[in-house]
Order: C-alpha cells, then sequence, then structure tokens
C-alpha cells in the first residue's frame, strides 16, 4: 500500500493541545455504520516514532498521558501533548543481570482496580506491579502471578482487569530467547491464558489458542475476545464468560484469506458500545459485536495495539516505530 503522509495544524481531540504532526493511513469503509465510529476522511497523526517496536498503550486520564512499551529496549515512554515523547520507566519488563531475550521488556499495560500500573513484562516472565505512585515511577515491581502449577510463564503479553479484580492474561512464547514453542527455557508445553483472582490464585481457562495474544472484554463483562497471533491461525476468537470461566469458544473472525500484508491479529481494545478495534493483518480492523468488518485504518507498518481515550473520542496506535493517533466520532 502506498504510504501517505501530509502535514496538519489543528486542533487535537479530546486530550490535546495544537501541534504539528505528519499523517499516514487511509480509512476503508466496508459498512455504512463505520460513519458512526470515525470520519471517512480522518487520518492518523504520527504523535512519536523511533522505537524498536512499539507496544501496550495506555492512557492514563488523571495525567493526560500516554504510556506505552518500547519492548527490545526494556523501556516504557510516555507521551504527553505539552512535551511529546519521554522515558518513563527503564528497567521495564527484565530486572535482571542478562537476558538471552530479543524483546526483555513490558509488553501490554494496565491499570488495577486501584489505579497502580500493571505490566506484562517478558524478560521476567510474570504479571508484576509497579510499586510506586504512577506520577514517581520506579523499576520496583510486586510480582502478581508467574506460574502456573509450579511452571514459569513464557511471557505475559496482554491483560485485562474485569470489575471484580480479577486478572485476565495470556501467555504466547515471544518473549522467550527463540520465541517458539521449542526453546529449551520454555516450562509450560502450551500456551495458556490464565485468570489470576483477587486472592493470587492463578487457574487456566483455555490452552487451545496457539499464540493467545490481545484479550478485550465486551461491555458487562459476559463474553470477551481473544487475538490468536498465528500466521496459521490468525484468528480472533469470542467466549462466555461464566463464573470466571471461559465457555462456547468460537471464532469471531478471521484473517486468513489476507496474505503478504504486515500484521496479525494482536492487541485490541472493545469501546463502551461494543465496537471492536483490532489490530490485524494491513492495520486497524473495525468491527461491530455481531463480528460485522465495519471498516479498517489502512497502515503501512505492523500495529501491535490501540487504547482509547476516557472518552473514546480518540484511538491511539502503536505502529511498530511509531506511536499514532487519530479521531474518533
Amino acid at each position: 500500500m502506498k504510504k501517505t503522509t501530509a502535514i496538519i495544524i489543528g486542533l487535537c481531540i479530546s486530550c490535546c493541545s495544537f501541534a504539528q504532526y505528519k499523517t499516514t493511513g487511509v480509512i476503508e469503509r466496508i459498512n455504512d455504520a463505520l460513519d458512526l465510529v470515525i470520519d471517512k476522511n480522518s487520518k492518523a497523526e504520527i504523535i512519536a516514532e523511533g522505537f524498536e517496536w512499539s507496544e501496550g498503550p495506555l492512557w492514563v486520564k488523571r495525567y493526560k498521558m500516554l504510556l506505552f512499551s518500547d519492548v527490545p529496549t526494556n523501556t516504557i515512554y510516555k507521551w504527553t501533548a505539552e512535551k511529546g515523547k519521554e522515558i518513563y520507566l527503564q528497567p521495564s519488563g527484565f530486572t535482571g543481570t542478562s537476558s538471552k531475550s530479543k524483546e526483555p521488556g513490558s509488553n501490554g499495560l494496565l491499570l488495577d482496580t486501584q489505579g497502580s500500573l500493571v505490566l506484562c513484562q517478558h524478560g521476567n516472565r510474570q504479571m508484576a506491579a509497579m510499586s510506586s505512585d504512577l506520577d514517581k515511577p520506579e523499576a520496583h515491581f510486586l510480582r502478581l502471578a508467574s506460574h502456573y502449577k509450579g511452571k514459569r510463564f513464557s511471557s505475559p503479553n496482554d491483560a485485562v482487569y474485569n470489575r471484580q479484580g480479577d486478572l485476565f492474561f495470556t501467555d504466547p512464547p515471544y518473549g522467550l530467547p527463540m520465541q517458539n514453542d521449542l526453546d529449551p527455557e520454555k516450562e509450560i508445553p502450551f500456551n495458556g491464558v490464565y485468570n489470576r483472582k483477587k486472592n493470587g490464585i492463578v487457574s487456566l481457562l483455555t490452552d487451545s489458542i496457539t499464540r493467545p495474544n490481545g484479550i478485550a472484554f465486551f461491555p458487562g463483562e459476559k463474553q470477551l475476545i481473544i487475538a490468536c497471533s498465528d500466521p496459521a491461525k490468525p484468528n480472533w476468537y469470542s467466549y462466555d464468560v461464566v463464573d470466571g470461566e471461559l465457555k462456547n469458544g468460537k471464532i469471531f473472525y478471521t484473517a486468513k484469506m489476507e496474505k503478504g500484508i504486515k500484521g496479525l491479529p494482536d492487541g485490541l481494545k472493545i469501546n463502551s458500545k461494543g465496537i471492536v478495534f483490532a489490530t490485524g493483518p494491513g492495520g486497524i480492523w473495525i468491527f461491530n459485536s455481531n463480528a460485522v468488518l465495519l471498516g479498517k485504518i489502512k497502515l503501512d507498518e505492523a500495529a501491535s495495539n490501540v487504547a482509547l481515550s476516557d472518552d473514546e473520542k480518540t484511538l491511539f496506535i502503536t505502529n511498530d516505530m511509531r506511536v499514532l493517533r487519530i479521531g474518533l466520532k
């Protein structure tokens, strides 16, 4: 796809101020209902760049800042409209002395029910919470979950809390040195999706997804979607959530017909209206809650994850070496 680049000057939506940014991306309209989500002439602004592989964006309303991981460099950055990008936390995912991992840093980022920063840590192979305040970040972490039945996780990737404070997270092998199931450091023979209860008990939810990745609840938390980043099975799966367990798993949508396009099903978010913003081949795929594909934000580099502003009027996108934002309706 030909790259679209321009310069715009204007008032940024929701959490932004006057600024000047290059733009990229093209909106592909597949269903008329997309007009209720995003303007067909919208373009994504490149608000930060120069990263190795950006991931795990998180909008923090209280500080009007976007946090995101640069996984290979073991760093979390923050972006604000006033100061642009700044290093926020280093190290972020590996706190030892040496690592063979190509991606040792944090991946997915989220806030717990108390507002503390929670990290999917590749290098430390655990879910962890930063023990310091958000406005005074320090690389000191409280371990939340690191083992299942006495065996270490491979590299927790993405996560979401429910309203009860239970933590749902995925564990593919991308933080291991070989980044696959043959890695001798891999202890659990499958790639699982887990639930960590408030009391600390970890249970397996499913081991049937070959590369579980992004995870998000629909409004009401009775259903969720899990992305599979396996090139052989590039699917989004939906599950009913019954008493903290996953039931009735099925393919929500598949990208198996997309060939030779950068990107796979990876991170995703679902807004309060049940609209799904999912990274996939060629950019961001936008679905309604009935698995109808409304359209796409087509990008020339692989997208890894997305975040919504608190008013859901801005979508942030981690897009390989750069971070984007685009206005929504």
